[in-house]
C-alpha cells in the first residue's frame, strides 16, 4: 500500500536531510523565511509557482497522476506533431 504524503513534510525531511536552515532553503530558492515556514507548516495559502522554487532548490519532482493522465500526453503529442 502506498502511503500520502504531504507537501510540507516532504520539504522539512527534505531541507534537514540537505542541512539547510529554513533561511538557507528560502535564499536558494529566492524566497522568504516565512515561504518556508509556512510551507513547512502546512498553510494553504502559498503559491504553486513558490512552492515549484522550492521544490527545485530540494530536487523534488511533483508527479501527477490520473487515469486520464495518458490521454493527455496523447493528446499532447498529436498537437506537437500538427
Amino acid at each position: 500500500m502506498t502511503r500520502t504524503m504531504n507537501i510540507s513534510k516532504i520539504i522539512k525531511f527534505h531541507r534537514k536531510k540537505s542541512g539547510l536552515t529554513q533561511k538557507g532553503l528560502a535564499d536558494l530558492a529566492g524566497v522568504g523565511k516565512t515561504v518556508i515556514f509556512n510551507l513547512e507548516k502546512g498553510k494553504t495559502s502559498v503559491q504553486y509557482d513558490t512552492i515549484q522554487k522550492v521544490l527545485n532548490v530540494l530536487n523534488v519532482k511533483i508527479n501527477f497522476e490520473s487515469p486520464l493522465m495518458n490521454l493527455i500526453r496523447e493528446t499532447d503529442e498529436k498537437n506537437t506533431n500538427l
